[in-house]
């Protein structure tokens, strides 16, 4: 039995919601652009387009971007965001580029997890992939360090990458296997995928985020042993204040779940500086 035609609200909200995204994904595109400028500007003579590692970062970005988009984390706006943040990294530091595979690696797996019931919660990721607006919520702030590259960025970004496994981890398992959710702001007990609720295996999964974002920084020699306590506990403390953000605001509908994201990467940041 074919499902039941939308009723003209349904339509009117569906029609709302893709202006919406398809603003976001703008808006998003735009920073991406505004970040790689910024890095041109700062350190075009360091990087010179005929140089070697410029050519090889550029290489690096399109094959990322391609399997990115063919395994399905990205849509097209997604992989052209992502590009924008790989080259960044790839060409700073191909250490840096190997946290943020992490990153998408933990954002891949994670959102496939329990995936049948996070659609029974109508809370799974479009099948489509990720948006540039997500994308950047996620990984703007981080893009944004390693292009500024002020004293200490290793950290700062690495920190905000952590945030970003820490936080999909959180949300992901944590609908996949809920358990007990409370609200963080009332610890009054809510359904899974509530905005700000929070439960013991999400908060595994996103300590166990963010340490696979330092341990991969420290085996690769990017930063010292000594880094992993900020990198982990910044990482950590920003998906509370995500959640924080999440029950105080998105659920009363006064910032969407990128905004969030993106307030919480920068909060991040400040707690990673505050702490190393």
């Amino acid at each position: 039995m074919p499902p039941p035609a939308p009723t003209e609200l349904q339509e009117k909200e569906r029609l709302h919601n893709s202006r919406t995204l398809r603003m976001g994904d703008t808006l998003a595109l735009a920073f991406a652009v505004i970040i790689v400028a910024i890095f041109e500007l700062l350190h075009h003579a360091e990087f010179p387009p005929a140089e070697k590692r410029f050519l090889s970062a550029l290489a690096i970005t399109a094959v990322f971007a391609l399997l990115a988009w063919f395994a399905g984390g990205v849509n097209i706006s997604g992989a052209l965001a992502g590009s924008a943040v790989a080259f960044i990294m790839a060409i700073r530091d191909l250490r840096m580029f190997l946290a943020l595979l992490v990153v998408f690696a933990v954002t891949l797996v994670a959102t496939r997890i329990g995936y049948r019931r996070k659609q029974q919660l109508r809370t799974a990721e479009p099948s489509g992939g990720r948006t540039a607006a997500q994308a950047m919520a996620n990984l703007g702030i981080a893009a944004l360090v390693v292009a500024v590259a002020p004293a200490g960025w290793p950290v700062l970004a690495l920190a905000a990458l952590a945030e970003a496994a820490a936080d999909t981890g959180s949300s992901e398992i944590g609908m996949a296997f809920p358990g007990k959710t409370i609200l963080i702001t009332t610890l009054k007990p809510v359904q899974p995928g509530t905005d700000g609720g929070i439960s013991l295996f999400g908060t595994v999964a996103a300590v166990l985020g963010a340490a696979s974002v330092a341990l991969v920084a420290i085996f690769s020699h990017m930063v010292p042993a000594a880094a992993a306590v900020p990198i982990i506990a910044a990482g950590f403390l920003g998906t509370l204040v995500d959640s924080f953000l999440g029950s105080i605001f998105e659920r009363r509908g006064k910032l969407d779940n990128d905004l969030v994201n993106l307030f919480s990467t920068a909060a991040t940041v400040g707690i990673a500086w505050l702490l190393f």
